[in-house]
Parts: structure tokens; C-alpha cells; sequence
């Protein structure tokens, strides 16, 4: 009896099991998600087609019409309640709307190419459970005092600074701590809201955003939202790659620019060096959003004492930027992987984890990032459900706008030392 193709709703890991049951509930190794069947090792495909008479006499009758009408198919296997049909036609070419209509019978399909040969898998729809409806406003109340009070200690900081060399600005470090805390929430919100709002499009069954309180300088480790049922199409895979990211910029521009003019600014010459102070690295976007709203000349040496709304703003580009990293499951790599085949994105990601243990040269955080990617990417990126679509030319536009962003973005040197 051949093994089974699972893959995992939650995370996406694929791995071959021995087993032939639709669904494996909790049996991810990754993250604990269910485990949804997928197909079978490559040499079932061949052996059981001439066993086949009849797929009509397993699927159910409404199911196999349904099939019928949106392909011209072959069957090609069937173990339990899992089915394998070679496409000889694609009649409709709109996945989603296949994948809608039979998720209305109970049913979900996948088009791969395997071999050469197109190839869809109809099998029972997983159960998707409905979500804790407290938890993510627990999470999310727990998140806003984390930010505050790191929005307090920043502004501490901030108000010790301007003291020192008596300039203008807000000195109650409450306005500043709520103002801090106002920026992240905002930025990281959005970012899972433009998620939240492109799965919802293609019809993925996601949670609502569960922002993660964590006490630090920022507060937080950010927030996530978790996909409930598969990714449709390549198509749906870059519009949910791309919207948290753009959605996050859209923000975070304005915040920063904010928070700039909210800055203090010094000559250089003022400030002693004591070869302790931590400095934040730039980016394109924050270098000229920095020489738009401060009016800084190129030639200008200046110091720039940063409001803690800046620093916020500043968190959101840099955020911008690891989510675009095009490896693994990150929100780049979804976008990556629409373009690319399974073996060739799990490659790919493996060379950019060892770049980035290479980068860890110039920041030592690279090489907490590297092994992240490393250990996620093992588990692969199994794609969207149809494979076999091309991508449209919007789309590619969208993946070239997340190129942009990503570079506008980059930040080789987070935080050193000077």
C-alpha cells in the first residue's frame, strides 16, 4: 500500500507518511497543525490506473459531476477517500471557483504537475475549528501595556536627551509612551489586516491577528494570523505575500515622518563619542524620509535624537524588510515560491539562510535570522493548491512592487555600536 502526501494546513510542511487516512489531526511536526492528504508516492500513480473502472462508483455522484464540468479528466487512482484524476482539458480556468464549489459538497482539490502530466486530487475537505473568540483580544490588550510601558522607557531616554542639551520637545513621557504604542500597534495591525483582508478575498479561512506582548525595548515580537485552509492559487499566494508588507509601508511612512519632526536634532560636533552608544541603521526609506522632513543637506554632519514614534516608524520598515526576505514561509517567500518550483524555493531558501549567516559579520542578529530560516525552511514551502495556472501580469506587477519595497527597505546593519 502506497504512503501518503500530507501537507499541513497551518504551516504548509509537507512530508511523506505512512498512512492513507484524508486527514491527520495535530500531526504536523512543525507546528502541530492537521495534516491534510495530498496525494501518494509518485508509483501508485501508474499501477492502480488499470484497476480503475469507474470513478463514479466511489466519489459521490454531485462531486464527480462537478468534476466533470470544470475538466476533461482520466482517472488515474484512488486510495480511500482520496482520488487522482490525469487532466486531459482544463474547462475553467478559475481555481477558486472550482475550489468554492466543491468545498460547498465537502470536498477540496489540488492541480499539480507531476511527471509531466497534470494532475487533480479531489479529496474531503478538512474541518476547519472555529477560533477562540477572547484570546486575541487578551493578546491584544496585553500587547498595548507591553508597548507602553517600553514606549515609557524609551521616552525616558528621549526627554534625558533633550534635558541634556536643552532643545524643544514633549517632555511628558506619558504623550510619549502612548504615542509609541499607538505607532507599533498601528503598523504591526495593518500588516496583519492586509493579510487578514487578501485571505478573506481568495476565500482562506484565516484567525484574526494575535499581536504577541513580549517585555522588551519594542514591547512586542510582533503579531501573526494563522491560515486555516490552503492557499487557492499562485495568484492568491502573492496577494497574501504582499498585502501585509505594503499595507505595514503605507503605515509606517507617515509614522516616521511623524515621528521625525518630533525628533531633535544636534551637529555632531556637540555630541561625545564614547564608543558605547547604540546607533540604528539606515535604509533608503528612512535616509530620505530623514532628508525630507529635516531638511538635512548631504554634506551636513548632524545627530539625530529620535522621538520614540520615530523609532517606531523606524521598527516598521525594518519589519517591512525581514518579511520580504524571500525564503521559507515568510511573507517573501510565499511570493518567491508562486514563481518557483518546490525543490528549487527550498534551495533558495537554503541560500539565503547561509547568507545570512554569512551577514551575521555585520550584526550579529543575522545569525539568529539565518538558523530561523534554516529550521523553517526544512520544511519546505508546499505552494499553493494549483500549481498549474499561470500567473497573471497584475500579480507580476504586485512582485515587483514587493522587490521595490524590499530594497527600498533593506537594512544590512540594524543596530551597531559607535
Amino acid at each position: 500500500m502506497p504512503r501518503g502526501i500530507y501537507e499541513c494546513v497551518n504551516c504548509g510542511h509537507r512530508e511523506v507518511i505512512d498512512s492513507n487516512e484524508p486527514l491527520l489531526e495535530r500531526a504536523c511536526p512543525a507546528c502541530g497543525g492537521d495534516m491534510v492528504l495530498v496525494g501518494f508516492e509518485a508509483e501508485m500513480l501508474e499501477e492502480k490506473a488499470p484497476e480503475w473502472a469507474r470513478i463514479g462508483l466511489f466519489l459521490p455522484p454531485e462531486v464527480e459531476a462537478r468534476v466533470h464540468s470544470f475538466y476533461s479528466v482520466e482517472p488515474r487512482g484512488s486510495e480511500g477517500n482520496v482520488f487522482v484524476f490525469e487532466v486531459k482539458e482544463i474547462l475553467e480556468p478559475d481555481f477558486e471557483k472550482v475550489l468554492r464549489e466543491l468545498e460547498e459538497l465537502g470536498y477540496w482539490a489540488a492541480l499539480k504537475k507531476r511527471g509531466g502530466k497534470v494532475l487533480l486530487y479531489v479529496f474531503p475537505a478538512g474541518e476547519v475549528k472555529p477560533d477562540n473568540p477572547w484570546l486575541p483580544w487578551a493578546f491584544l490588550m496585553a500587547t498595548i501595556i507591553t508597548t507602553f510601558l517600553a514606549g515609557y522607557w524609551l521616552a525616558l531616554g528621549y526627554i534625558d536627551l533633550i534635558n541634556r542639551y536643552n532643545l524643544p520637545g514633549i517632555r511628558n513621557p506619558y504623550v510619549n509612551a502612548l504615542a509609541f504604542s499607538i505607532s507599533v500597534m498601528a503598523i504591526l495591525g495593518t500588516h496583519e489586516l492586509g493579510h487578514k483582508i487578501a485571505a478573506a478575498y481568495h476565500g482562506v479561512r484565516a484567525t484574526m491577528p494575535y499581536f504577541i506582548p513580549f517585555p522588551s525595548m519594542l514591547g512586542t515580537l510582533g503579531a501573526v494570523i494563522r491560515v486555516k485552509s490552503p492557499v487557492p492559487t499562485r495568484n492568491a499566494a502573492i496577494d497574501l505575500g504582499v498585502s501585509g508588507p505594503l499595507a505595514g509601508i503605507l503605515v509606517a511612512i507617515p509614522v516616521t515622518a511623524i515621528g521625525l519632526r518630533l525628533s531633535a536634532v544636534v551637529p555632531s560636533s556637540m555630541v561625545p563619542q564614547t564608543g558605547e552608544d547604540l546607533y540604528m541603521g539606515t535604509n533608503l526609506f528612512f535616509g530620505v524620509l530623514e532628508k525630507l522632513v529635516l531638511g538635512i543637506g548631504s554634506g551636513e554632519d548632524y545627530t539625530v535624537f529620535l522621538h520614540p514614534v520615530a523609532i517606531a516608524g523606524w521598527v516598521g520598515i525594518l519589519v517591512t524588510f525581514l518579511n520580504l526576505i524571500p525564503a521559507a514561509q515568510l511573507d517573501g517567500g510565499h511570493i518567491a515560491r508562486a514563481f518557483m518550483g518546490e525543490k528549487a524555493h527550498r534551495y533558495f531558501t537554503f541560500a539565503i539562510a547561509f547568507g545570512l549567516l554569512l551577514m551575521s559579520y555585520l550584526w550579529s542578529g543575522w545569525l539568529i535570522w539565518g538558523l530561523l530560516v534554516l529550521f523553517i525552511g526544512s520544511a519546505g514551502n508546499p505552494g499553493a493548491l494549483d500549481e498549474v495556472s499561470p500567473v497573471s501580469t497584475g500579480r507580476k506587477l504586485l512582485a515587483i512592487v514587493a522587490v521595490l519595497i524590499f530594497i527600498l527597505c533593506a537594512t544590512p546593519v540594524p543596530l551597531y555600536v559607535k
